[in-house]
């Protein structure tokens, strides 16, 4: 996809050798399960068949470690991000104590991200999905001018007051010129032990904003339980229970995203005869 325009115009980006896609799982708000999603998308692109690195560029708030189970001790302090599962791994939640604050200005948050990318050993990746803080502040920006991001995931909740700051999260990626692969509707429904569904936060706010926005709609994810309890035993409910409802969802929306990047791609493709 090396025809697209990403990031900043004018700015050389980092090249990342072995990596095909790099793809920013975003959301214009805190609280609406993110971090969840990005490691969940993960693992259903790795029971795919593909190879897939998770960066945690959320410096301030890392959780990418605990819903993978895993903490420093089990990083060597080598160039090798740690793998769990068969999926890499690096976050700021690796190089601090969880009760410390990463309290630094955007400069360092530049230089971590910098970091994260180009000094570790990645290897040969499909996918690397890049957990960014919540709102539009300087990671999302950093990483835009570092690196050209294939792509962005943006994940909101049904309800009104999500969908208003998603709106200003589909902005700054049209600002930076990074593509939005479309929209995740997480904590969609819940389905009750009567069998009947109920829409707790509203229902298809997140099919609308993505029809307003004209970007495509990945898709829901259901209310579960067990989704709160196996991240926090570190074991994602792709892997712990990969025929749930829940884990068919993530694989449907893996599948749909993995055809938007495939349309992008032909979109971009240039004419025969042509260079671009």
């Amino acid at each position: 996809m090396s025809g697209m325009p990403h990031g900043m115009p004018g700015q050389q980006k980092l090249a990342i050798p072995g990596i095909k896609h790099i793809v920013a799982v975003a959301s214009g708000k805190g609280g609406v399960g993110k971090s969840t999603v990005t490691v969940n998308l993960g693992m259903a692109l790795k029971a795919q068949g593909h190879a897939v690195g998770l960066m945690d560029a959320d410096i301030y708030g890392p959780s990418l470690p605990h819903m993978l189970g895993v903490s420093a001790d089990d990083w060597d302090r080598s160039p090798e991000p740690v793998e769990k599962y068969g999926v890499k791994l690096m976050s700021m939640g690796l190089l601090i104590d969880p009760t410390q604050a990463a309290a630094m200005r955007g400069p360092m948050i530049h230089k971590y991200l910098q970091a994260f990318l180009t000094q570790f050993q990645w290897g040969q990746l499909d996918f690397l999905l890049i957990d960014m803080p919540p709102g539009t502040g300087d990671a999302q920006m950093s990483l835009a001018q570092l690196v050209p991001v294939t792509g962005a995931v943006v994940v909101t909740m049904p309800q009104e007051v999500s969908l208003a700051v998603v709106r200003r999260g589909l902005a700054m990626f049209q600002t930076v010129r990074v593509p939005v692969l479309g929209l995740i509707e997480n904590m969609s429904y819940f389905v009750g032990d009567d069998g009947k569904r109920y829409d707790i936060f509203g229902k298809g706010g997140g099919a609308r904003i993505a029809r307003e926005a004209e970007i495509p709609f990945l898709g829901e994810i259901p209310i579960d339980p067990r989704v709160a309890e196996l991240g926090d035993r570190g074991d994602p409910i792709v892997h712990a229970s990969p025929d749930s409802p829940i884990a068919q969802a993530y694989l449907a929306i893996a599948e749909r995203m993995k055809g938007e990047l495939d349309r992008c791609s032909r979109e971009v493709a240039p004419l025969p005869g042509l260079e671009l």
